[in-house]
């Protein structure tokens, strides 16, 4: 028997032993389940008859109170350590099927022989040997499997630098137990491990593949030095896994101070949330809050106003290219969007201390309380140096003061006394035993009945006038329309370096406000505006704010969002070649990077592409002005396809036959990519008689196998076996301003990519070497 041989057997051995202490801790937990939920389930079944519950006094009541929060506290500790136990069962279930993937052997400087470092999703602490058997992957030893090769290595621990030499670095493929691969490697992860997981097919969710990490994407991962770390990555570079696994590493690494819900991500879209949701369970992790910006507008405007989304703008933008005032539109969100748009409503701020508020006047059934012009003079009486906010916190409590005095005046209205007369029962024996609690009732029957009447009254006012003054609570007093209104016709002045045909751009806003519309370019600048006019809600208890598809961002957003989260480091990932969005400027992150501090700020590249093929890397780079950068995973398989075809039913009939070509290669996740939403609806109507199909849309919030016909923009962030592009003809992808959409469409293919088109090709197709794809023959009309 040969050395590998015998070491293959005492590698499986050791796994077989290990499986054994799993299977001794998992019987251990189960009974501590056991014992947990019995005693939660007798708690809850006994817990007034141990509360000892007495109202006679406020001593007796505080005693009552303890009891309650004692009982309260005791059943929420066991529920705690239940939850706890169970999250350990599910780790041991995922260490007994894989409990490793690597092993390193390290031998300190001042050691005489090497340590043998197991890792895996989780450590494993063996009571009998007080030993670790498996290293979590993201303890401070476990750098050492992804940093170095063998030889001098080093790796920070919390003691201080810890150096030595790297005698052996292995890795595992085992799956129920069993070893299916092993094999030694350098310095990087083995191309092999990498090649079974890429491999794969698309799944409907993304995989933690922590087995594969790179030492570019550990450095990621394990950043902890400043307050902004901005990944620049190619697609399929692994940029978004490794901002999942980062964030698991700082919810393992702070575990004393951090926990899942002061971590956010802002994701693309709703159906991207589902995509990642198994992430971080996998690795033992709650997951952290997730949200998109176009959900926090919804949040804050929604009730107020139809918000174009950023879809709809990328739908409405991507059908008028052709149309007259397409640029002029385009300049507009552009200029919406810019930090010198922001800089002129800090200055238009400026000028609202003194002049150019917009109040409406406070009324209750027609009759006024204060004149719109009585609130301005009231506003302007302040100080310039006393904040906006502040003022009209000072006006708001003066408003309401009116109101009171109005509402007593109101008790005697005829309206008031003709709703005397219908009043429920339920309201008049309520009054009463009011009345009567308080002794107010006398021998007198009059009186009685007229003090009854006056409270009626007062109670009927009361009720009536309440939504007022819930709005004035709310500063609804502020007409924001208005204001936001007369910003845009730049009343003030305070616009600088405005694009040309701004008063036809200033007209359509004014005609959207009035409708109770907002386009998406104005959306955030509005809610900009509103916050900094009532008082800028922040949230303090965010310490890191995670942005994924970031080039999709304006320099306004991130200045917005920086603003939200004042205390929270920040994790951004993007590729500035897949920048979609009319409103992303070259630039984006550049702009991003002076809203912190120089010192504190970092920037990794990642150019290696993982997803795709070598052929289709190869490929796609080709259609970028600077994709040479790029370097395509060493992971081989079919060129992609180019071919012409003479009609759009010859079109259908292809893909069809496409379609069922890649199912029966066993592909599971197939893509079918329009460009606009009016294209897919039109393609799904022709393909859905004929063949089992999807049709995603934005709506759509879980992403499921099987074929699928998708919208362009709605693909992005997403990872398909097979994609058929539906037509890449001169028509459809006719703009320069395409070029990184048409990119983006074509990288989403993991093995199979094919493309269409009907008519000429488009021109980014035209610069893309021969040699790099089947120029397939069409097949002949019929």
């Amino acid at each position: 028997m040969g050395t590998w041989e015998q070491e293959w057997i005492d590698e499986q051995r050791r796994v077989d032993q290990l499986s054994r202490k799993i299977d001794r801790k998992m019987k251990a937990i189960n009974k501590v389940l056991g014992g947990k939920k019995g005693e939660v389930v007798e708690i809850r079944k006994n817990f007034w008859e141990d509360v000892t519950v007495n109202f006679e006094d406020a001593a007796e009541a505080a005693e009552t109170a303890a009891s309650i929060r004692q009982q309260a506290e005791l059943l929420s500790e066991i529920e705690r350590s239940h939850q706890g136990a169970a999250q350990q069962m599910k780790t041991y279930v995922k260490l007994k099927n894989s409990p490793y993937f690597g092993r390193i052997d390290f031998k300190e400087e001042t050691e005489s022989d090497a340590d043998k470092i197991y890792l895996g999703i989780s450590s494993f602490y063996d009571e009998e040997t007080n030993d670790f058997l498996i290293y979590d992957w993201r303890a401070p030893i476990s750098s050492l499997y992804y940093d170095h090769g063998l030889g001098t290595a080093s790796y920070t621990a919390p003691g201080g630098e810890v150096s030595g030499e790297m005698e052996l670095k292995r890795q595992y493929i085992i799956r129920g137990g069993k070893i299916k691969s092993m094999f030694d490697t350098g310095v990087t992860i083995g191309d092999e491990l990498l090649q079974e997981v890429l491999g794969n097919e698309a799944n409907a969710q993304m995989k933690s593949i922590v087995a594969t990490i790179q030492k570019e994407q550990n450095e990621i991962i394990r950043s902890t030095r400043g307050d902004l770390l901005v990944v620049q990555g190619a697609a399929g570079c692994g940029k978004t896994s490794a901002a999942l696994q980062r964030v698991a590493y700082l919810l393992y690494k702070y575990r004393e101070t951090l926990n899942a819900s002061e971590i956010l991500l802002f994701s693309p879209n709703a159906m991207f949330n589902t995509y990642v949701a198994n992430v971080l369970p996998e690795l033992g992790e709650e997951n952290m809050e997730q949200t998109t910006f176009q959900a926090y507008i919804e949040h804050h405007l929604g009730q107020d106003f139809a918000i174009e989304t950023p879809l709809e703008q990328m739908e409405h933008m991507l059908s008028s290219q052709h149309e007259d005032g397409y640029e002029k539109e385009l300049a507009g969100v552009r200029y919406k969007a810019s930090l010198t748009f922001l800089e002129g409503i800090e200055r238009y701020l400026g000028n609202l201390k003194e002049s150019g508020m917009v109040f409406r006047g406070v009324h209750f059934r027609g009759k006024p309380i204060l004149s719109a012009k009585q609130i301005t003079e009231y506003f302007y009486s302040f100080e310039d140096s006393i904040s906006i906010p502040n003022r009209l916190k000072t006006v708001s409590e003066w408003i309401l003061k009116n109101v009171r005095e109005f509402e007593k005046k109101e008790r005697n209205a005829d309206w008031v006394k003709e709703q005397l007369h219908y009043l429920d029962e339920s309201v008049y024996t309520k009054l009463y035993n009011r009345l009567r609690k308080k002794k107010q009732y006398s021998n007198d029957t009059f009186n009685d009945l007229k003090r009854e009447e006056e409270e009626l009254s007062a109670v009927i006012v009361h009720k009536a006038i309440k939504p007022l003054r819930n709005k004035i609570q709310k500063l609804q007093f502020v007409n924001v329309k208005a204001i936001y209104s007369n910003l845009i016709r730049n009343e003030h002045d305070c616009l600088k370096e405005l694009p040309q045909d701004w008063e036809s751009i200033a007209n359509q806003t004014k005609i959207d406000l009035s409708e109770s519309r907002l386009s998406n370019s104005d959306a955030t600048p509005y809610l900009f505006l509103k916050e900094r006019i009532e008082g800028f809600q922040t949230n303090t208890m965010v310490k890191h704010v995670f942005i994924d598809e970031a080039q999709d961002y304006s320099p306004f957003q991130f200045a917005f969002i920086k603003r939200i989260f004042p205390r929270a480091k920040w994790t951004v990932l993007g590729d500035l070649n897949q920048s979609i969005y009319v409103h992303s400027p070259e630039n984006a992150f550049d702009h991003l990077r002076t809203l912190f501090s120089s010192d504190r700020t970092e920037k990794v590249h990642l150019s290696r592409s993982y997803r795709s093929t070598r052929q289709i890397v190869e490929f796609t780079k080709q259609l970028l002005k600077n994709g040479g950068s790029i370097v395509p995973f060493n992971r081989d398989g079919q060129l992609p396809g180019v071919r012409k075809l003479s009609s759009r039913y010859q079109l259908h009939e292809e893909i069809l036959d496409k379609v069922a070509a890649y199912e029966r290669e066993g592909h599971q996740n197939i893509a079918v990519i329009c460009k606009t939403v009016k294209e897919s609806q039109d393609v799904y109507s022709v393909l859905k008689g004929r063949m089992k199909v999807k049709l995603m849309a934005e709506e759509t919030v879980a992403y499921e196998k099987g074929v699928v016909v998708i919208p362009s923009y709605l693909a992005k962030g997403i990872e398909f076996d097979a994609v058929i592009i539906y037509d890449a003809s001169n028509e459809i992808y006719s703009k320069e301003s395409d070029r990184k959409l048409f990119y983006t469409v074509c990288t989403r293919a993991m093995h199979e990519l094919q493309i269409f088109y009907v008519g000429e090709p488009c021109d980014f197709l035209t610069n893309v070497s021969a040699g790099s794809f089947q120029n397939e023959k069409a097949p002949a009309p019929q």
